[in-house]
């Protein structure tokens, strides 16, 4: 890993901003940007090793056993050379999960306030078609992990045709091969380039690997693919958006990954754990000691098959040689190594005991704070991004008469953390509330509730139905009035 944040790294490309605006992209840049990007392109694909457990990413699954415990002699091995357990431990990848599981773990809410503005109903209900047709809470979740793995994540949002008809949809792109030029943050680029390994295959049938590059401004998306000379522009199109369609999301201001503070304590508890098992597996191979008793190699085999041994005289003894393992010095730095990595990355063990039971919701707050504090980090950051991806597709769907550029300032996300609800606590500290603050207030408390007016508006008709506002039995017969009773017997 470089000494540098990806941070610090990533903004030594903003001077191609002046560049790009003077002279657009030229082919022969391309891989001198490539180059300056392959410490950031390298850090991340050793963080997303990490997660996945790859061998080529945890340094435990790669250590070699100590060269200084093998003697010039072969028949001189030392016996604790012959063990050498490499256990991994994926803490990164639990820490990452635990935060994607309470920061995401109920889906974003795409809220488009249609109720005060009517004419704002058809980008509601487009809004409620984007997000099914993309499956829209899975690729938040994904790019929520890609950007808690590698400290951000790319998304494209882009044009594609579905039925006959133009329609916008988002893909998440692998952070690793994109580089963003921007002034301020990478949730609002000013140019991005996006390159990954790909094979092209000719009329033979012949596969040749290559470099695809695509390049974006606000306007257009450029095609290069690398060929003997170098790269070579094969394609430009008009994106349709009215800004760079390719955006970063931030994990936090310096791009870090939720294990980069604290990989060094996990690979000692790998090692610590990995030398325990190693200890413990090495007393089958104890030496036998003979004491005042000789014996020859086919002795020794006869020993080990019937496992019996005879032996005469007052001082003969024979037993293993082993070594004392201090088990609570381990256990003691294991767990000193544990708690520093849950302090330092901010994360909580939801296993402990002190989550067992029915605890109180101020309770619940006070053990998940160090969480709940990196969460909100993590939230401002989407929430920076998605109003750039809703600013993108609603310049598109302007041009689809669907609503005005401007509009994407009506959409409202909801996050909501994922924890346990005390459902009991909720409705007594709501009932004691009652007539003390607004309904919206009072409503808005409790954790089961997703939309506050959507609520209001059912209990308004409940009111009506089965409330104090409920209609008269004969209202809406005003015929009925003039009808003389008399008659009526009559008949």
């Amino acid at each position: 890993m470089q000494n540098e944040t990806i941070r610090k790294r990533m903004q030594r490309f903003r001077p191609y901003i002046k560049y790009f605006q003077e002279h657009s992209i030229k082919s022969d840049i391309i891989a001198q940007l490539i180059s300056e990007h392959k410490s950031i392109h390298d850090d991340v694909v050793k963080l997303q090793q990490r997660y996945e457990t790859s061998k080529d990413g945890v340094p435990i699954l790669k250590r070699t056993p100590n060269p200084m415990h093998f003697m010039e002699n072969e028949r001189m091995r030392r016996v604790d050379a012959l063990v050498n357990n490499k256990l991994n431990n994926a803490i990164d990848a639990d820490f990452v999960d635990t935060k994607i599981g309470y920061f995401l773990g109920n889906p974003i809410s795409y809220v488009v306030e249609a109720r005060k503005e009517p004419r704002l109903q058809l980008l509601a209900d487009e809004v409620e078609a984007f997000r099914t047709r993309n499956n829209v809470p899975d690729k938040d979740t994904t790019a929520g992990k890609q950007t808690d793995i590698a400290g951000y994540s790319a998304r494209l949002v882009y044009f594609t045709t579905e039925n006959d008809k133009l329609v916008l949809k988002i893909a998440n792109i692998e952070p690793q091969g994109c580089i963003f030029f921007y002034e301020e943050s990478m949730s609002e680029p000013t140019f991005a380039l996006q390159y990954y390994p790909s094979v092209v295959i000719d009329a033979q049938g012949n596969k040749q690997s290559v470099t695809e590059v695509e390049f974006h401004d606000n306007t257009h998306t450029y095609f290069f693919r690398s060929g003997t000379s170098g790269y070579e522009l094969y394609d430009t199109i008009l994106h349709g958006l009215d800004g760079c369609p390719l955006f970063g999301i931030e994990n936090n201001d310096e791009l870090q990954g939720a294990a980069i503070r604290i990989l060094n304590l996990i690979d000692a508890y790998d090692r610590t754990m990995s030398d325990a098992n190693s200890e413990i597996e090495s007393t089958r191979l104890a030496i036998l000691l003979l004491r005042n008793l000789g014996m020859d190699e086919e002795d020794i085999q006869e020993l080990h098959k019937s496992g019996a041994l005879e032996m005469w005289g007052d001082n003969t003894d024979i037993k293993y040689l082993t070594k004392d393992v201090n088990d609570t010095m381990i256990e003691n730095h294991l767990n000193r190594l544990e708690a520093n990595m849950h302090k330092f990355a901010k994360s909580v063990d939801f296993s402990d005991e002190a989550f067992a039971g029915n605890i109180s919701g101020v309770a619940m707050k006070f053990k998940t704070m160090a969480l709940e504090h990196k969460a909100i980090i993590a939230e401002h950051k989407m929430r920076s991004a998605l109003q750039y991806q809703f600013k993108l597709l609603c310049s598109g769907w302007a041009k689809l008469g669907i609503c005005e550029p401007e509009d994407y300032l009506k959409v409202w996300f909801g996050f909501k953390r994922n924890l346990p609800v005390n459902v009991l606590e909720e409705s007594q500290a709501t009932v004691n509330l009652k007539g003390n603050v607004s309904e919206r207030t009072r409503l808005s408390l409790l954790s089961f509730v997703d939309d506050v007016d959507a609520e209001l508006e059912e209990m308004q008709k409940d009111a009506k139905l089965y409330g104090n506002e409920l209609e008269p039995l004969d209202a809406g017969n005003d015929e009925d009035e003039d009808i003389d009773p008399e008659e009526v017997d009559e008949t």
